[in-house]
């Protein structure tokens, strides 16, 4: 088992990955405004499970491949920015047509919608394993046993899955959510749009990493 001072630590940085802001907010935020919080919830966990993966394959060093082997990193980059512009495309339809009138908490489309999304967007991005890489690299000895590597994983499911099924219950149980609701086709564009520059951020950056991207960028 970790000692309680190492405990914490990785705790508080698997919280501060956890907490900001980015795709995998956006997602969350999407699918409780199209599902109500139990959809919310649905995609909350599924990206747990996708973060998990990649905490699983670092204790047990398949992340090492994306270091010696850097196309494999590119590849998992690119079919994740094609998924990201999948969604995009999915998200500017929506809204440009009336919001599902389903009862929330029967629409099983919409949980099978926010299970799919939430875990791909997670398995999808190599970040997250080059993240707990980095974070698990300061912990990770030769000789640590089962009991703390499956410490370290689980630690990082919980605390991922637990921020964002609070913000799926909270974000479905406000006030909020009516006025979201009601001006979705402003909410859907503007989802498309940010993950269409995420998809095109992960893209660049992705090449750039390979050396390839400098002569597709105009100079500044």
């Amino acid at each position: 088992m970790l000692s309680l001072h190492d405990w914490l630590l990785l705790a508080s940085v698997c919280a501060l990955g956890a907490i900001t802001p980015g795709i995998s907010l956006a997602v969350i935020t999407r699918h409780t405004l199209l599902g109500g919080h139990k959809a919310g919830v649905t995609a909350a966990i599924a990206h747990a499970i996708g973060v998990g993966f990649w905490a699983t394959a670092t204790v047990t060093g398949l992340a090492v491949l994306f270091h010696r082997y850097p196309k494999l990193e590119l590849l998992l980059s690119l079919t994740g920015a094609l998924f990201l512009l999948w969604m995009a495309w999915k998200s500017w339809q929506a809204g440009r047509s009336s919001l599902n009138t389903t009862p929330l908490d029967n629409n099983v489309k919409a949980h099978h919608g926010a299970a799919r999304d939430g875990f791909l967007v997670a398995f999808l991005n190599p970040k997250v394993a080059l993240f707990f890489l980095a974070l698990f690299s300061q912990f990770l000895q030769a000789d640590m046993g089962q009991l703390a590597r499956a410490q370290m994983v689980l630690t990082s499911i919980f605390i991922d899955g637990g921020w964002y099924v609070l913000v799926a219950i909270l974000l479905g149980r406000s006030r909020f959510l009516p006025w979201l609701r009601a001006h979705h086709h402003w909410v859907e564009r503007a989802t498309a749009i940010l993950l269409v520059i995420i998809a095109a951020s992960v893209v660049v950056n992705s090449l750039l990493d390979l050396g390839v991207a400098p002569r597709l960028i105009m100079p500044a």
